[in-house]
């Protein structure tokens, strides 16, 4: 299946909704969707048309992971050497993770392997409650991987993720709002519906400021207090020119919501 055929990107105003389309894969994302998808989460940060990204799946099933091997054409010839075999997924959930435009993942249905990191990477999650989870990879043996060590600890507490990960019990879209890792549990017919009403918040906020805070709040996990307060510095020294910072000031004294207008 052609990257064209895999992945439906609609515009709504300043949001772009990414709709998967890989129903007979159950929505496993292949190499070529992987790289699609990559190009596309890299350039939005250089498109000012776009505010926002919601990202779901087509039919019954968010994503069920990689699918590394669906293609026999892809399949190398001789020994798979599988350290390199997930790079394509790595850097589509490393071009996520930087994306400075937020983020919604609309979970309308099942989430297997590194579904996991696809949803849950994005800065709001909002899943149907009946989606049901699964972590596969000790079910079947095989250690985490395609980023899944880096990125979840970043997300879910250490001891649920290791129930999460060790014991691989499939779980609702409702535990996993109690324990906090998802903003909003609904009805499978609300779940697009009501991501798009939280991008569409988010594409009318300041842009740059909100690309700045993702960027400062995920600094924080990998550097020192004295690196992060340095860029803390340097990123309120950079907002204070911009046309949304002066315009958030201005409608304060005027009493007005503010208009921003991402500049």
């Amino acid at each position: 299946m052609s990257s064209e055929t895999a992945l439906r990107i609609e515009r709504d105003g300043g949001v772009r909704i990414v709709h998967f389309e890989r129903a007979e894969r159950r929505n496993a994302i292949d190499q070529e969707t992987a790289v699609a998808l990559t190009e596309f989460i890299e350039g939005a940060n250089h498109d000012p048309e776009i505010r926002a990204i919601v990202i779901t799946g087509t039919g019954r099933d968010f994503c069920t992971g990689a699918d590394a091997v669906s293609d026999p054409n892809s399949v190398p010839k001789g020994p798979l050497d599988y350290r390199f075999s997930t790079d394509a997924y790595r850097a589509l959930f490393k071009a996520l993770w930087e994306v400075e435009r937020p983020v919604v993942s609309a979970v309308n249905g099942t989430v297997a392997g590194a579904g996991w990191t696809m949803a849950l990477i994005a800065d709001l999650v909002v899943a149907d409650k009946a989606a049901r989870w699964t972590h596969v990879f000790s079910r079947r043996g095989m250690v985490p991987h395609a980023g899944d060590p880096y990125f979840l600890p970043r997300i879910i507490p250490f001891h649920r993720l290791n129930e999460i990960a060790l014991l691989s019990d499939p779980m609702t879209s409702e535990t996993l709002f109690e324990w906090g890792v998802i903003n909003r549990c609904v009805e499978g017919d609300e779940v697009l519906s009501t991501a798009l009403e939280l991008a569409q918040r988010l594409a009318q906020g300041p842009t740059r400021t909100l690309g700045l805070t993702k960027r400062l709040y995920r600094r924080s996990l990998s550097v020192d207090m004295a690196t992060s307060f340095e860029e803390e510095q340097a990123a309120t020294a950079l907002i204070s020119t911009t046309q949304d910072r002066k315009e958030g000031v201005m409608s304060f004294i005027e009493g007005r919501p503010p208009n921003f207008t991402g500049q």
